[in-house]
């Protein structure tokens, strides 16, 4: 892969899930629990948000020849949280594709729409980074799969809790 198709792939990516979120918030579903458990779309939003923020901070690190480092105890990752107010994903003592209720609580006051907002702006971000960086940094990084791992995977992810949930709910009788 290279940086060019990473992009294109990103942003395909991020088109399907623009679209989804924009058909059920023309639904005026966007705050109705029950997606994932007792989630919301908003929930999901969130989670992808603080993906995306974990990996935009890595970005400007590397950009800026920074070194990050996974945190390797408890402490570490509570510190990190503390710090940057999201989990550190790529610590080997987290728990992948598991809901981070710290990151849900933190966001549980929060406007939908300031949440839109952030996330457009993060994503924006992520783009600006990407384009900037050498393809040895690519490498060196290991950063077509971290950018995956952190952007459309949760997209994904998120797709597929909310179109099942849209299938059940058309599902049920009126």
């Amino acid at each position: 892969m290279n940086k060019t198709t990473l992009l294109v792939r990103l942003q395909n990516e991020r088109d399907q899930f623009e679209l989804l979120l924009n058909r059920v918030g023309f639904a005026r579903r966007l705050t109705l629990r029950g997606v994932s458990g007792g989630l919301t779309v908003k929930d999901l939003l969130a989670e992808a948000l603080s993906h995306e923020l974990f990996i935009a901070d890595r970005l400007t690190e590397i950009l800026h020849g920074e070194a990050y480092s996974p945190s390797a105890s408890f402490s570490a990752m509570e510190n990190f949280q503390k710090e940057f107010g999201y989990p550190d994903y790529e610590s080997p003592l987290v728990e992948k594709h598991k809901h981070n209720w710290t990151v849900l609580n933190a966001y549980k006051n929060i406007e939908f729409d300031e949440i839109v907002a952030e996330e457009l702006a993060v994503y924006a971000s992520i783009v600006e980074l990407l384009e900037k960086l050498t393809h040895h940094q690519f490498l060196d990084h290991d950063l077509f799969h971290r950018v995956a791992e952190h952007t459309y995977r949760p997209y994904r992810r998120a797709g597929a809790l909310i179109h099942a949930w849209l299938r059940r709910i058309a599902a049920e009788p009126k």
